[in-house]
């Protein structure tokens, strides 16, 4: 929820549409302060499970989605809330959380003995991982300028995050295209998080074009360009890639197949990638000087908040229904 409403936001301010930037940055402060309360009042009181949930091939990628959203809200507050060193202390959190839980959660994954099958351990959740590790570089890249003798070592570490992440989503997006392709797939399998499969290299677009239009301030970057350019163009030709066949997976899930069409805190997943690729094509269209692009975006926007108003107001009206139960 703090990814989606913080890039729908970020993606609302690029294209000009202020007001609606501002109120979706206020109302993500909220729900990132409430969520980490709730995080923390469950690592407290349901220990066991906050653990069991760490370890699990199927729910432990899920906390990566933690260094994606404190980046995507640093991007907020640097931007739309002209606040550069909050941004600075979110970004320095994303990393310290994302060298944690990386190295953490592979590794417990790595030697834990029971391990499921590959057509039930992996799914598209597992690309937040690449999520994290791209939303670290773009905030890095667009802090590095305002951090004097720190600029070079900055860029050279968010140019480092952002290899590091795409080769990650090469890893990963293998083996899902093999579930995909080699495995029974049901209704419940295509679950939303399988947008991230756009969302993750949609990211990985919007770190490339934040690291070119730093190149006149790093060497390494300005040497790198042309290799950096044509890989960013490729993330952002492989998410477009990515829309009409999710497009066409989910008009078999629900129109063919039937499955019920309700609120799931995971369709958050796929409201998330939606406010990326709109954001990434902006910035990739100004950046590279691509204007044909650039209908894109302003056309794009309409779809990602769509998304993301339907889906708040589906979570209002579930937890709605909760409270009318309890009373």
């Amino acid at each position: 929820m703090a990814m989606a409403t913080g890039i729908v936001s970020v993606a609302c301010f690029l294209v000009g549409f202020a007001l609606i930037a501002k109120v979706l940055f206020a109302l993500n402060v909220a729900v990132y302060c409430v969520l980490w309360v709730l995080t923390f009042l469950r690592l407290a009181r349901f220990f066991d499970a906050f653990r069991a949930d760490l370890t699990s091939h199927v729910r432990g990628v899920g906390f990566f989605t933690i260094v994606a959203a404190t980046c995507v809200l640093g991007t907020q507050t640097l931007i739309i809330g002209r606040l550069p060193r909050v941004a600075l202390a979110l970004w320095l959190a994303g990393i310290l959380l994302w060298a944690c839980l990386i190295y953490g959660i592979l590794a417990a994954l790595t030697v834990k003995r029971d391990k499921p099958p590959l057509s039930v351990g992996i799914h598209g959740g597992w690309l937040v991982a690449v999520v994290a590790a791209q939303s670290v570089a773009v905030l890095g890249a667009q802090l590095a300028a305002g951090l004097g003798g720190y600029e070079a070592p900055a860029l050279f570490f968010s140019l480092a995050m952002w290899l590091g992440g795409g080769m990650l989503y090469i890893w990963i997006i293998g083996l899902i295209f093999y579930r995909y392709t080699f495995f029974e797939m049901s209704p419940s399998d295509m679950s939303p998080p399988y947008w991230v499969n756009m969302g993750a290299v949609a990211i990985s677009t919007l770190a490339g074009a934040m690291l070119v239009a730093e190149a006149p301030h790093s060497a390494l970057i300005t040497d790198l360009l042309p290799f950096i350019k044509g890989l960013t163009l490729m993330f952002w030709a492989t998410s477009t890639w990515w829309i009409p066949m999710l497009l066409i997976l989910g008009m078999w899930r629900h129109l063919y197949r039937h499955f019920p069409l309700r609120y799931d805190p995971l369709y958050w997943g796929a409201v998330f990638p939606l406010g990326m690729y709109t954001a990434c094509t902006f910035r990739l269209a100004k950046i590279l000087n691509l204007p044909f692009l650039e209908p894109i975006p302003r056309a794009f926007i309409y779809i990602a908040l769509a998304a993301w108003c339907t889906t708040f107001f589906g979570y209002l009206h579930t937890m709605a229904k909760v409270l009318h139960r309890r009373d």
